[in-house]
């Protein structure tokens, strides 16, 4: 038997502000649901699959080190944006000012429509560098990137960050406020410390705390898993939208779906099995097109993150965990999707004996 989901509401206020453009500075943005930037996922071909569902929501590319884009005599490719993609934001990371100058302007020589300051990334090999979440610790080098930058470019300036560093250094009012003050336009909170990583639970209480400290947007991040569980961070936080993570991984329809829902209040139905597992044969058929053989090799894990809710997906996953060739990951999902289809799925079903 198949239960309809439960109905979804938001409170009147929230629904109309929620229903109305996103206002980064100057650039306007038609959905208050974004896509974070991911490492290693948030390339050209990903960003191409969420806007399908999700046409108006902001994108960005995946996090840019502005010391290589300093001894690089060309700009990396996780850099490179489409003509078409719009609106889109390029994420720099480093702890040095002029560094940051230097790659922020050419992101905007790039098409970036606005810059966003990653001093949330927990991750070791950035953080004992002084970039990313360390820089919680370092508020006065953070307030110089801000302004600085802001100071040098014609886009809007915005962050992503944490609560703090860990359970003893929870300082997210006063680093905001600060961020603020020098001149960012847009602060997106992963609810979590440094020290969390991603485990754990999400404490949206931050959230709320800074929305009610700030007068810029605040976008809310961290377990957005769902369009129950966005809905439910809006109404706990009051804040000014969302921000998809790791919630879209194998899954680039979810964007959309919270979109539709805050502009609508309905819901948009969800993919099928077979549905999701074409999405996952183009995924690997564009990765292949744009990046070759490499494409190939990062293509197993979206793969494997594409194969789980059906039958035999186990199987598969471990199949395309270790594909070789673009032939090969094709057949292996063309044989899932014919498993998948609903005519098999019943008359496989009907020869099940009953207990």
């Amino acid at each position: 038997m198949i239960f309809d989901s439960p109905p979804l509401s938001l409170s009147s206020a929230l629904k109309t502000k929620l229903s109305t453009p996103l206002n980064i500075g100057a650039v306007v943005v038609n959905s208050r649901v974004l896509q974070s930037p991911l490492s290693g996922v948030t390339d050209l071909v990903f960003r191409r699959l969420v806007r399908r569902y999700a046409p108006q929501s902001m994108m960005y590319t995946e996090m840019v080190s502005a010391k290589e884009i300093h001894h690089l005599a060309e700009l990396p490719a996780i850099m490179a944006i489409a003509s078409d993609e719009d609106p889109i934001s390029i994420q720099l990371f480093d702890c040095r000012p002029d560094f940051m100058v230097e790659a922020a302007q050419k992101a905007v020589v790039e098409g970036a429509n606005t810059i966003d300051i990653n001093m949330g990334c927990p991750v070791n090999k950035i953080t004992k560098k002084g970039g990313g979440s360390s820089l919680l610790r370092q508020p006065q080098i953070a307030e110089a990137i801000v302004k600085t930058v802001v100071d040098a470019v014609d886009v809007p300036v915005t962050v992503k960050t944490r609560i703090g560093w860990d359970d003893g250094e929870i300082n997210i009012v006063d680093f905001a406020r600060r961020m603020e003050a020098q001149g960012a336009q847009m602060l997106t909170l992963h609810a979590r410390t440094r020290a969390q990583g991603y485990n754990g639970t999400a404490r949206w209480e931050w959230i709320a705390k800074v929305k009610q400290a700030l007068s810029i947007p605040v976008i809310a991040n961290g377990d957005i898993f769902s369009v129950e569980s966005a809905a439910e961070c809006l109404e706990r936080t009051n804040a000014d939208g969302v921000m998809c993570s790791r919630g879209t991984l194998g899954y680039p329809f979810l964007v959309g779906e919270i979109d539709h829902f805050l502009k609508t209040g309905a819901r948009r139905p969800s993919p099928s099995t077979v549905e999701k597992l074409q999405c996952a044969k183009e995924h690997l058929l564009g990765l292949w097109e744009y990046k070759g053989q490499k494409g190939i090799y990062q293509s197993r894990k979206h793969l494997a993150w594409y194969c789980k809710g059906f039958p035999d997906a186990a199987e598969f996953r471990d199949r395309v965990s270790q594909i070789e060739t673009v032939e090969q990951g094709a057949a292996i999902l063309d044989e899932a999707i014919e498993r998948s289809s609903p005519a098999k799925l019943i008359a496989k079903y009907s020869r099940t004996k009953l207990c």
